[in-house]
Parts: C-alpha cells; sequence; structure tokens
C-alpha cells in the first residue's frame, strides 16, 4: 500500500504545481491509513472531525488563486492529515495536553523517518528460509530462459515489422517510449521517498494499540514560588499602565493631542503594530507559562495575572486603531489583513485567557487557541485575503471618498498582480470601470501577464488545476 501511495505521488506532483492533486493526496494517505487501522481502533467521536477538516484545506488549495493562503492551507491540511492518522489508531486528541500532543508529534515524525525501515527487516525476518530458497531456485531457470528468449524475441519482432506494414505500425507504437533517464530517475526518487514516509505512517498506524501510552505526567516540572510571580506580574503591570495611559494621552485621545506633541495621525501610527502583537503574544505565554509553575494560586497572584491581560487588551486596541488609522490612509495590503486577524485573535484569546484565570481552567487555553486557529483557517477561505484586498482597493480607486484626508488616492495595479489569481481575477473583472490613467496601467499589467506569464492557450497538467487560476485565465483571454 506504501509502494502505491509512493507512485501515486509521483504521478500528482512530479513537475507540476499545487492543485487539485493535494486533495487527491490526502484523501489517499487518509484512505489508507483507515484500512490498515487494527480492528475495532477508530476515532473518537470527538475527534471524527479531523480528517474533514484536513480535506477542507486541502480542498480549498485548489479553489483560491491566494499564494499566501495556499501555504497555510496546504500546512494546515499535512498537520490535520498527520492528526487524522493518529485519531484511527484510536489515540485521543482533543482531550490531550499540549506537552501529549507534542510527544505524539515526536512519535508520529521518528516513525515517519525510520518505521518503515525497522518493518522491512521484520518482514525480512518472517519469511521461512526454506521458502526463500525454494521459490529462488524455482525463479532462476525461468530468468535464464528469458534472457535467452530476448534477443530472439527482438530479431523476430524486426523481421515481422519488414514483412509487414500494420505490424510494424502496432510495434513501433508499443516500443516508441520517450524516455527521459534524469525524468525517470526524478520520479523514481520521489515515489521511494513519498512510498518511505507513508509506510512508517501507516505502520504507526497499524501498531498503535501496542504502542506504550502518551504519558501526561511532567514529573520534573520546575517550580516558582507565588511572591517571585507576583513580583513579576506588579512590574510588568506598572510597565503596561504606563503605556496604556500614553494610549490615552496621545493615541485615544484624538488629533488635538497629536498635533501638541508635533506628530500627525500618520505618523504615529504607521510603526508599532508588528511590535504590540509581538507583546501581546509573549504576555500570554508568559502567563500560561506562570499557572504551570506557580506553587499557589493567591488573591494577589489572580488580580496581578488578570489585570496584565486586562491591560494587554489596551495594548491590542492601541495596535488595532493604529492599524485602521493607516488602512484608512493608504488601503489594504495582504501584510495587514493578517496583522488584523492576528489582533482579533490575540483579543479573543486574552478574554479566553481572563475568565480561564477567574475559574482556574487556564489548561484549557492552548486547546481553545487551536480550535480558533482552524475557524479563523476556515473563515480566511470563505473570504479570501488576496480577493478581499483587491476588492477593497479597486473601491477606494472606484469611490475617492473612502479614502481618509490626506490618504493615498489611486490603484497600485502592479502591487495587485503580485499577490495571485484571486487578485488578477477582481482587477479584470473591475477594468471596464476604472478611470484613466487607472485604467491604462492595469491594462498594461494584465497585458504583461498575458503575454509574459504561463502561456494562457496552453492547458495545464489536470493535476495542478486551479479554480481561480482557470478563472483568470479565462478573463484574460477573452
Amino acid at each position: 500500500m506504501a509502494t502505491g501511495l509512493g507512485l501515486l505521488a509521483q504521478w500528482l506532483f512530479y513537475a507540476t504545481g499545487i492543485g487539485l492533486n493535494l486533495p487527491l493526496a490526502v484523501g489517499a494517505l487518509l484512505a489508507a491509513g483507515w484500512l490498515v487501522r487494527s480492528p475495532g481502533r477508530r476515532p473518537r467521536i470527538r475527534d471524527a472531525w479531523v480528517p474533514f477538516a484536513a480535506l477542507f484545506f486541502a480542498t480549498f488549495v485548489a479553489i483560491r488563486g491566494d499564494p499566501t493562503l495556499q501555504l497555510l492551507d496546504g500546512l494546515a491540511a499535512l498537520l490535520l492529515a498527520g492528526a487524522a492518522l493518529a485519531t484511527f489508531a484510536g489515540l485521543p486528541l482533543v482531550d490531550q495536553s499540549v506537552t501529549s500532543l507534542t510527544r505524539l508529534a515526536a512519535r508520529m515524525t521518528r516513525s515517519a523517518m525510520l518505521a518503515a525501515g525497522d518493518h522491512l527487516r521484520g518482514a525480512q525476518r518472517a519469511v521461512p528460509a526454506a521458502w526463500s530458497r525454494g521459490r529462488v531456485r524455482t525463479a532462476i531457470p525461468v530468468l535464464r530462459g528469458m534472457l535467452i528468449a530476448l534477443p530472439l524475441v527482438l530479431l523476430f519482432v524486426a523481421l515481422f515489422a519488414s514483412a509487414d506494414a500494420v505490424f510494424a505500425r502496432i510495434a513501433d507504437d508499443l516500443v516508441s517510449w520517450d524516455l527521459d533517464l534524469g525524468e525517470a530517475l526524478g520520479r523514481g526518487l520521489m515515489a521511494a521517498i513519498a512510498a518511505w514516509l507513508a509506510g512508517g505512517l501507516l505502520v504507526f498506524v497499524a501498531s498503535a494499540e501496542h504502542m506504550p501510552g502518551i504519558d501526561d505526567a511532567w514529573p520534573d516540572r520546575p517550580r516558582l514560588g507565588v511572591a517571585e510571580a507576583v513580583t513579576v506580574l506588579v512590574v510588568l503591570d506598572v510597565l503596561f499602565a504606563g503605556f496604556a495611559a500614553l494610549q490615552a494621552a496621545y493615541l485615544f485621545g484624538g488629533p488635538d493631542t497629536l498635533q501638541a506633541s508635533g506628530l500627525t495621525y500618520a505618523q504615529y501610527a504607521r510603526r508599532g503594530f508588528f511590535e504590540l502583537l509581538a507583546v501581546a503574544g509573549m504576555t500570554g505565554g508568559l502567563i500560561l507559562g506562570l499557572e504551570a509553575v506557580v506553587t499557589r494560586r493567591t488573591r494577589a497572584y489572580l488580580v496581578g495575572s488578570i489585570g496584565l491581560v486586562l491591560l494587554t487588551g489596551v495594548v491590542l486596541a492601541s495596535a488595532f486603531l493604529r492599524l485602521r488609522l493607516y488602512q484608512d490612509a493608504y488601503g489594504w495590503t495582504e501584510l495587514r489583513f493578517y496583522v488584523l486577524a492576528a489582533i482579533l485573535w490575540l483579543a479573543i484569546g486574552a478574554g479566553t485567557t481572563a475568565v480561564a484565570l477567574a475559574i482556574d481552567r487556564t489548561r484549557w487555553v492552548p486547546r481553545i487557541m487551536v480550535g480558533l486557529s482552524i475557524v479563523f483557517g476556515l473563515a480566511f477561505n470563505v473570504i479570501g485575503p488576496v480577493h478581499h484586498v483587491a476588492v477593497q482597493n479597486v473601491a477606494r480607486a472606484l469611490h475617492p471618498e473612502l479614502v481618509a484626508p490626506g490618504g493615498a488616492v489611486g490603484l497600485d495595479a502592479f502591487y495587485l498582480a503580485t499577490l495571485g489569481d484571486d487578485a488578477l481575477v477582481v482587477l479584470a473583472e473591475a477594468l471596464p470601470d476604472l478611470p484613466e490613467p487607472m485604467h491604462r496601467e492595469a491594462s498594461a499589467v494584465l497585458d504583461d501577464r498575458t503575454r509574459f506569464g504561463p502561456d494562457l492557450r496552453t492547458p495545464s497538467a489536470w493535476q495542478e488545476w486551479n479554480l481561480s487560476r482557470e478563472r483568470a485565465r479565462d478573463l484574460l483571454l477573452r
């Protein structure tokens, strides 16, 4: 079965782009994992969604023409496919801690890399020596006879082909293979690597019931006194409170307060969102880390922790306002879209952490955030970040009243063309409505794509079929 998956992988992926081939490959791997699982082992009800989520993300690789989103979808599909194989072996996922899931991932990685070799050695030892010798003794005369017959067959085929035109054409069709040794080597190597990895994963699924359990304990966990933890929290609370006071005085205070500092809104807001996102992320990690090592959860500790979470909310509000001001002035970019999504993700995480601290359930926070990440991934595919960015920027170009005073007016068609086929579709559909000189610039961009990009009239391999790519191809040809 692993050999079949290896051959399928080279057929689907060798010298082709990513598209329809990824959901087909993920579906084949999941089907093989389901077939080799031990009798009676099946996913638990709470984990039954995992294989469907893997197929969902893999399918959207063949729908969206957004390179960044395709990369994220591909990674999500592969990770979820691995998780689905673990559920096929009867291993629970939803109920596991982050530590246990990390150990499970390490065990599956080791199995993918090494288990195929262990399995082959075990199979070799299981073959009776007498049976092996008997089969070889029978096969050797047959092989000798085939070697003797081969030159005779070639000679007679040549004679028959010379005597009969129809036979010659049939023989020519049978033996005229266009064999590229470099391609054959590449396909063989890809098939071998894919078969080896798939074999290791299938061995893991088939033999999981005989493996030792995933130990959820952390016996060597370091400990931190409550006084030290409270000191850390108080110091950070004071620092965050000072930053929040500055935001209230300047960023949240309106243009008048900023003018007193000699800065415009654009100058003040054009930097900082990345740094503030990093602050919020590290704060969440710090709080969860303290929860794991603190010896006691006293009232002072809880007040300090919840206070730090609330002040982190102010930091996120500052990052959001800075980003919104910058977007109002200069429009959307793909990076700004993902920054906005990260702000929302962290804000939900901060609210979840505050509630979890109050009810002493912080161990659930990582699982909730993983689930939230999957929900965000689904939303990205429904919205289409590149499609959304292109639509918003075209709307700004068609309706200048949407641009904030002092902001940039116009359409950067060259930037949109770099975002992928989802953006090209929007640009091509909006072309008749664009005023000059934006119409001329967009026409030049689309013309360059038609003239210097991949040949639109030559159909691509079916393995790399993609819905957005085909839509863009049709629009550009028209």
